[in-house]
């Protein structure tokens, strides 16, 4: 069973990168292709796609790596669980690594990184934050 889907994605992104994979795939929801193309968007990830392993749907996470077969994303991690929730407010975001990092965020609007959060001058609940 399991407890918080994100986590597993974001465990499996991690392990997908240190073992130097060029694709994981993780069940899917909503919720988790959005933090897809946030991870997209900021250029941690090549691509995502939506497929079917098993007769379930799944998205398929193509990893980016650097020249050297080094993964771009250093560290992956949860920060808001369903054991604790994290919320900031619009004035409270989080900066990852002084700014090299990317905070994702659910607001009202839907999920967003913190810059894109900054401008719209929305806060919401801290899930993940990658370096």
């Amino acid at each position: 069973m399991l407890t918080d889907p994100i986590s597993v994605m974001l465990t499996r992104i991690r392990n997908g990168g240190r073992a130097r994979l060029e694709h994981v795939s993780v069940p899917a929801s909503r919720t988790k292709r959005e933090v897809a193309r946030v991870l997209e968007e900021c250029g941690y990830i090549t691509s995502y796609s939506l497929a079917e392993t098993a007769g379930k749907p799944a998205i398929v996470v193509e990893l980016r790596y650097t020249d050297g077969k080094t993964p771009i994303i250093e560290g992956i991690e949860r920060v808001s669980k369903p054991s604790r929730r994290v919320y900031v407010n619009a004035k409270e975001l989080p900066r990852v690594r002084n700014g090299l990092g990317v905070a994702i965020l659910s607001t009202p609007r839907g999920l967003m990184s913190d810059e894109q959060a900054r401008e719209a001058g929305v806060g919401g609940e801290y899930l993940a934050r990658v370096w």
